[in-house]
């Protein structure tokens, strides 16, 4: 669960060397948008590439089992306007989270 929390935090705060210990090398994040394989793209893609990047995760329920965790949450935009919800489902391996599967609304 505090990968989780950390996962966020490193995001929000743009603490992307942060992010990066979190992650397996092999970490893939699949969104409803694209799929982005491997830590070095997903975190170039958290720094460079994202279209909105003055963002904040607020979290609601963060729910854990033997498999991963998976958090329920909303996007806030800068103003504090919640501009979707989402929940992602985490799992880890012994290097660090090694997928994030992101379902939104």
């Amino acid at each position: 669960m505090d990968a989780a929390h950390e996962y966020y935090r490193a995001i929000d705060s743009h603490a992307y060397d942060a992010l990066t210990e979190l992650l397996d090398p092999d970490f893939t994040h699949y969104r409803p948008d694209r799929t982005i394989e491997g830590r070095e793209a997903f975190v170039a893609f958290m720094r460079e590439d994202r279209p909105m990047k003055d963002t904040t995760h607020e979290l609601d329920t963060v729910y854990e089992a033997e498999e991963g965790v998976a958090v329920r949450g909303r996007l806030l935009d800068s103003e504090g306007e919640a501009l979707f919800g989402f929940v992602d489902v985490f799992e880890f391996s012994t290097a660090g989270v090694v997928t994030v599967h992101t379902y939104t609304r």
